[in-house]
């Protein structure tokens, strides 16, 4: 675990470099510049591109961290299996081109009455997903060789920094937002073409693939694999990107973008599971493959663990400053619609990120076609509670019913997961974990009731007092919480890594 630990600590730094960037451009460059609506396609387009992209990897991400095991030999570059990782994602991405060139009208019709600006800019997602396809791509054999941080890196900051560029040329009329879009589709092509030459840079890939290395068994195995894929991302490529769409079709774009901004402030609490998952995730899947399930129930304890206390700190800082965050953004007013999305979807994110690893776990045993009853289940609850929460609770209905269908999905999920191979991603230490936030939430409230409000009567609210208030209460409570996880040993690698930071 000291491995993923350190890993996770470099990728997860270079995230925060490129989430600072990303927050704003965000909270405040798009706030100030864009309208809702031009937020609203912006984040439809990027979400469109990414549903495309996990329709035609038809599941190469996960196929990756499971057949890697099988072709790992350095002095052979592989066996050639950087090859098979470009050949199938370049099937499945020629599949639903066909797909999405003959349904394109149709989805014209759905989202033309609410959001017909996105139907402007539809034929443009195709470039846009090819380039974000191979991008991740490049980025997971990367990954599998326990080299994290360049592509990190290329994705955290490299392109929120192009994006950046282009949205500042869009802001000051220096481009139109047909050429603001092209720029975004060569954004990601931009990036694919780095991760690609620094794979080439680790001289382990090869074009060249073993046909001798791919046994009978293996063959057998990787197609039924890749067949239960396909049928697999239809449901958990549509998954991330549904709430966007509902609330475009359903409501338009103005309110995908309060919705857009509200799930970036909820994105901070995913970050720490980009690193630590995805270095975790070979580890898992090889436990899984030597059927070394005490340690595989070991790592996913662990991450499962850190996610969720690392998480929850998050989710803590963000919603008890949430009212003084939509001060602050440009045009806050406009936007804070969305706090309670914050709230609901900030607590879907921890359940999600926090038990994710489990979900893996099934994934990589022999086990893996159970998935696929899953994911429908959880795809098809979340279209139903979409469908019947937005009319009533508006934008807070699709929140509502992302949070309702991870709990059902995670319930069932586990409760297989622990039957079948006897692991869980469980633990005592994590209600510490929960009784620490709770008391955390309890001294916030107190602190506001005497000392936050008396400084808004003195001051008359001045923002910039707000500010320097809000900074100081949540460093000292969230100084109180890190001491009080320090204290109880909620975690030996936390604990061993303030201990040796002193030194």
């Amino acid at each position: 675990m000291g491995v993923i630990i350190k890993q996770s600590i470099k990728g997860t730094i270079v995230t925060y470099i490129g989430t600072a960037i990303g927050m704003v451009t965000n909270l405040f460059i798009l706030t100030n510049y864009f309208t809702q609506e031009q937020i609203g396609l912006t984040r439809a387009f990027v979400d469109a591109g990414l549903l495309f992209v996990g329709l035609a990897q038809i599941g190469t991400n996960a196929s990756i961290f499971r057949f890697y095991p099988y072709f790992k030999n350095a002095e052979n570059r592989d066996n050639g299996f950087f090859f098979w990782t470009l050949l199938v994602p370049f099937i499945g991405f020629c599949l639903y081109l066909v797909v999405f060139l003959i349904f394109k009208n149709s989805l014209a019709e759905i989202f033309s009455q609410k959001s017909e600006l996105l139907v402007n800019y539809l034929y443009f997602i195709i470039p846009l997903g090819f380039f974000m396809l191979y991008q991740t791509v490049f980025e997971t054999n990367s990954v599998v060789l326990l080299r994290l941080v360049v592509p990190a890196f290329v994705r955290e900051v490299g392109i929120r920094l192009m994006l950046l560029a282009s949205y500042l040329l869009f802001a000051f009329n220096c481009i139109s937002l047909t050429t603001l879009v092209i720029t975004m589709c060569c954004t990601y092509g931009i990036a694919a073409c780095i991760n690609l030459g620094y794979l080439f840079s680790l001289r382990r890939i090869s074009f060249k693939p073993n046909l001798q290395h791919i046994t009978k068994p293996l063959r057998k195995d990787f197609l039924l694999y890749t067949l239960f894929l396909m049928g697999a991302a239809l449901t958990t490529a549509i998954v991330p990107t549904m709430g966007t769409f509902f609330v475009s079709a359903q409501l338009g774009l103005a309110f995908t973008g309060i919705y857009a901004i509200a799930k970036y402030m909820v994105a901070f609490i995913e970050i720490p599971y980009r690193s630590l998952g995805a270095i975790a995730n070979p580890h898992v899947s090889q436990t899984v493959k030597d059927k070394n399930f005490a340690e595989t129930n070991h790592l996913i304890k662990s991450v499962s663990l850190h996610q969720f206390l690392i998480g929850s700190l998050i989710f803590f800082v963000i919603w008890t400053n949430i009212d003084l965050i939509y001060q602050i953004i440009p045009n806050g007013n406009d936007y804070a619609s969305g706090k309670w999305v914050v709230f609901i979807l900030g607590l879907s994110a921890i359940l999600n990120t926090s038990l994710a690893i489990g979900g893996a776990t099934l994934g990589y045993s022999k086990y893996y076609y159970y998935s696929l009853f899953f994911t429908l289940l959880l795809t098809i609850t979340l279209v139903i509670m979409n469908i019947k929460f937005i009319p009533v609770f508006g934008i807070n209905g699709t929140a509502i019913a992302s949070l309702s269908s991870y709990c059902l999905y995670y319930i069932l999920l586990l409760s297989l997961i622990y039957w079948k191979l006897k692991v869980i991603p469980f633990s005592w230490q994590q209600l510490k974990v929960l009784a620490i936030i709770l008391v955390l939430f309890l001294i916030n409230y107190i602190w506001k009731q005497y000392i936050t409000s008396t400084v808004t009567q003195h001051f008359n609210s001045n923002i910039w007092i707000l500010f320097l208030e809000a900074l100081i209460r949540t460093a000292i409570i969230g100084g109180i919480g890190f001491l009080s996880v320090y204290l109880w040993k909620i975690s030996e690698n936390v604990n061993a890594l303030i201990k040796k930071s002193k030194i």
